[in-house]
């Protein structure tokens, strides 16, 4: 009687690519390290046993969905909200039960929370004035901070006559002049426009870099976290889901949910039928060749496949290749400064999303038109359906 067991030849576990969540190995001589961080709101579970460290230097972004405790890791770092359970080092020494004010660290929010009767160099001052700094030295450290935030000239001046930009560099110059360990950044570019942030997000990186601080950067936006982080964390429901460099996050998602979260893509729904160098699937509209399998995946099982909308190539003629090239129907087209971002519909119905350079690709695509996508295996990753309910992508 045949064995109900598959071969050895129809299962893929593929080694260095584990199923679940991946961490990259935490820094050797860290300034900061959480143990077993654990934190419940009645029956909510916040944090659930995270384990993190940071080195001296380092920008470490924490990014995810609303929810996923991001948040409320960077305040029990700050020591704004206690543990229910684990242990908080801060260079070597055991924090956990000290209170904000006594920790090496600052924290700038969202909101500026500046006092509108004070002027900046009062502001930023306020803190050493607190601690009974002299006034020599406070003087000398409030027009340091200035300095590096490029605030000089506004020291007189009161937070009503500043930009929204000039006052979160008060805010910053605030947190900059207390010299801490490790700065805490709580979605702090949230409230500027568009513009703005892209020019403090460059600030901000060259500050941490001059300055060789250690920064720990709380955000929804997916641009900040990747274009600005040394190393990046998705969290999700309490604990973390993905660590690393924001190019290996992005390139390399360790799960399904991490690669619907992360950046935008495509997925591709069907059945495994070879597996080897490459997985070969049959879905709805044809065959699909993966060059990057992730757990462990089973020749007659459902799997899917995960594609970046950048991957994918238009042209009018039908791709040579027999797989990976599908006939579509182009509905909307969006032309977003030198890139068109094309959304397709397949005769079965699937929607297809692609980024195409207006450089390197095609410079006009017109909704309505008929056209061919297609891709190369390399850059398609496959995961296991059967993970799929515990991977569920966050909704748009």
């Amino acid at each position: 009687m045949a064995s109900a067991e598959p071969s050895e030849s129809q299962i893929r576990s593929p080694a260095g690519i584990a199923a679940g969540t991946v961490h990259e190995a935490e820094p050797s001589e860290p300034i900061l390290r959480l143990t077993g961080i654990r934190k419940h709101y009645g029956d909510v579970v916040a944090l659930d046993g995270v384990d993190l460290s940071l080195a001296r230097g380092e920008f470490l972004a924490i990014l995810g969905p609303s929810g996923s405790g991001k948040t409320t890791t960077l305040r029990i770092v700050g020591g704004f909200v206690a543990p229910d359970s684990g242990r908080i080092e801060l260079s070597g020494r055991d924090v956990t039960a000290l209170r904000a004010n006594r920790r090496d660290v600052n924290t700038v929010f969202q909101s500026y929370a500046l006092f509108p009767h004070m002027t900046v160099r009062d502001n930023v001052g306020y803190g050493l004035k607190v601690k009974r700094v002299s006034r020599a030295e406070r003087n000398a450290r409030i027009s340091e901070a200035l300095a590096l935030v490029q605030l000089s000239h506004a020291g007189d001046r009161r937070p009503g006559e500043l930009s929204g930009g000039m006052q979160q560099r008060v805010a910053l110059a605030r947190a900059l002049v207390n010299r801490p360990s490790v700065l805490l950044l709580d979605e702090p570019l949230g409230a500027l426009d568009r513009k703005l942030r892209d020019e403090m997000q460059l600030e901000l990186r060259e500050m941490q870099s001059q300055l060789g601080m250690t920064f720990m950067y709380v955000t929804h936006d997916q641009e900040e976290a990747l274009g600005m982080s040394d190393r990046l964390v998705v969290m999700r429901e309490g604990r973390i889901e993905q660590s690393g460099l924001p190019a290996a996050v992005y390139d390399n998602p360790a799960t399904l949910w991490v690669a619907g979260f992360v950046g935008a893509s495509n997925r591709l729904t069907g059945t495994v039928r070879e597996l080897g160098e490459l997985v070969r699937m049959e879905c709805d509209f044809g065959s699909i060749v993966g060059a990057k399998p992730h757990g462990e995946l089973r020749v007659g099982e459902r799997a899917t496949a995960v594609l970046r909308p950048e991957h994918v190539a238009i042209t009018d003629e039908r791709p040579a290749s027999e797989h990976n090239a599908v006939r579509v129907q182009i509905q909307e087209v969006l032309n977003v400064g030198s890139q068109l971002r094309c959304v397709a519909f397949t005769p079965g119905g699937l929607k297809l999303s692609v980024w195409q350079s207006r450089i390197d690709g095609r410079t006009s695509v017109h909704s309505g038109e008929e056209a061919w996508l297609s891709w190369s295996p390399e850059p398609v990753h496959v995961y296991p359906d059967r993970d799929e309910r515990a991977s569920q992508s966050p909704p748009s």
